[in-house]
C-alpha cells in the first residue's frame, strides 16, 4: 500500500506542475504545450500504476470508497482531456483553467481516507462497468467545455483576456463547446440507461429516485435545456458559457457531493 500511494503522490506532482506551467504559459504569453502533455501524460502512467496496484491487491475496480471514486475520475478526465488537448492545438491553453479545477478533486482525494471498502454482490456485474464508463466520457466532455467556456468569461470580464488572445473567437470557442455538451447529452443518456439495466439486474428495479438518481436525472434535463436553449433561442456566447458552467457545477455536486454526504457511493447499494 505505501508504494501505491508513493506512485499516486508522483502521479499528483507531475499533475501539479502540468497546471502550474500551463498556467504560467498563458500569463507569460510562452507556448509550453509539449511539456504540459508530457507531464500530464507521465502523471497518467503513474496514476494508472497506482490504481492497478490497488485494483490487484482489493480484487476490484476503483468504484467503491470515496477515495477510489475521486482517483478514477480523476484519472479518466485528464485521460480525456489529454486526447482532445493532443488532437486539437487551438484550445490547449485552456489546461490552465481545467487543471486547477481537477486540483480541487486531487485534495479532496488525499483527504480521504485510503482505506479498503467492501464489494457488495450487486456491484459484481458487467453492466456496472459499462455504466461507469459512460458516466466518466461525460463528465470528460463537459470539462472540455468548460475550458472553453472559461476562456469566453475570462475575455468577456477582460481577465487575462490578451494571454488567450491566440485562442479562436469567442463564437468559435461557444460553438465547439456545445457540440463536447452534445457528445455529454449522448453518453450522459447511455449512462443513465446502462444504470437502470444494472439496477434491474441488482436490485430488481430500474428506477428508485434515491438521491443520485433522482439528481442525476436532474443533471441530465439541465444538460438537455442547454442545449436545447442554446440550438433554439441562439443566446451570446457568454449566456452559453454560463450555461455551460451551470450544468457542469451541477454535474459535479450530483457526482461528487451526493456519494459524499450518503452512507455509501450509491445510496441502496448495499
Amino acid at each position: 500500500m505505501e508504494r501505491e500511494q508513493l506512485i499516486l503522490w508522483l502521479a499528483i506532482t507531475a499533475y501539479v506542475i502540468a497546471g502550474v506551467v500551463a498556467i504560467f504559459g498563458v500569463v507569460l504569453g510562452k507556448k509550453p504545450e509539449r511539456t504540459v502533455l508530457g507531464l500530464i501524460w507521465l502523471g497518467l502512467l503513474l496514476h494508472a500504476t497506482a490504481i492497478t496496484l490497488r485494483w490487484v491487491r482489493l480484487d476490484h475496480g476503483p468504484y467503491l470508497t470515496m477515495f477510489e471514486i475521486l482517483s478514477s475520475n480523476i484519472f479518466s478526465l485528464l485521460l480525456f482531456f489529454s486526447l482532445v488537448y493532443w488532437r486539437y492545438k487551438p484550445i490547449r491553453p485552456t489546461a490552465a483553467i481545467v487543471l486547477p479545477l481537477l486540483f480541487i478533486m486531487m485534495g479532496w482525494m488525499l483527504l480521504s481516507s485510503p482505506g479498503e471498502g467492501y464489494l457488495p454482490p450487486t456491484y459484481d456485474t458487467t453492466w456496472l462497468v459499462i455504466h461507469i464508463m459512460f458516466g466518466k466520457v461525460f463528465l470528460g466532455a463537459t470539462l472540455v467545455a468548460v475550458g472553453m467556456a472559461g476562456v469566453i468569461l475570462l475575455r468577456h470580464y477582460n481577465i487575462a483576456a490578451a494571454r488567450f488572445a491566440r485562442l479562436p473567437a469567442d463564437s468559435r470557442l461557444d460553438d465547439l463547446a456545445y457540440r463536447f455538451m452534445a457528445l455529454a447529452l449522448i453518453f450522459d443518456s447511455l449512462m443513465l440507461i446502462s444504470g437502470a439495466i444494472w439496477a434491474q439486474d441488482a436490485w430488481g428495479r430500474y428506477w428508485a429516485w434515491d438521491p443520485l438518481e433522482t439528481w442525476s436525472f436532474i443533471t441530465w434535463l439541465a444538460l438537455a435545456v442547454a442545449l436545447h436553449l442554446r440550438v433554439t433561442y441562439k443566446p451570446s456566447s457568454l449566456r452559453g458559457a454560463v450555461m455551460i458552467m451551470a450544468v457542469f457545477v451541477l454535474a459535479f455536486l450530483t457526482f461528487f457531493g451526493i456519494p459524499f454526504i450518503s452512507t455509501v457511493p450509491h445510496q441502496g447499494a448495499v
